[in-house]
């Protein structure tokens, strides 16, 4: 069903995100619904290979927008875990340091 790891977390966080009500699962459908609306428009191919991407935009746009995170805050996370990413050595699992997680 996943590809890669961070497919089932995204999955995962929107799920429980849900249950916990900070969005309901149709304002979920609707956010992905646009996001896969807008990369349709954008002339992106519909072959399923960028489908969690899309997932993972629409929960990054769906937090932003209910104030459980801003967009600094998405970005500063984005460029520590791809610091972490290459100074990592190859076969070694990924972490934030202490302070970043």
């Amino acid at each position: 069903m996943f590809a890669e790891p961070w497919q089932a977390q995204a999955f995962a966080l929107a799920v429980k995100l849900s249950e916990q009500g900070h969005f309901t699962w149709k304002e979920w459908a609707a956010a992905l619904a646009d996001e896969l609306k807008a990369a349709a428009d954008r002339g992106e191919p519909d072959d399923g290979s960028h489908y969690y991407e899309h997932w993972l935009a629409a929960l990054e746009r769906l937090v932003t927008e209910k104030g459980l995170t801003d967009p600094a805050a998405l970005l500063k996370r984005k460029e520590a875990w791809a610091e972490a990413y290459r100074h990592t050595p190859h076969g070694k699992p990924v972490e934030l340091s202490a302070a970043l997680s």
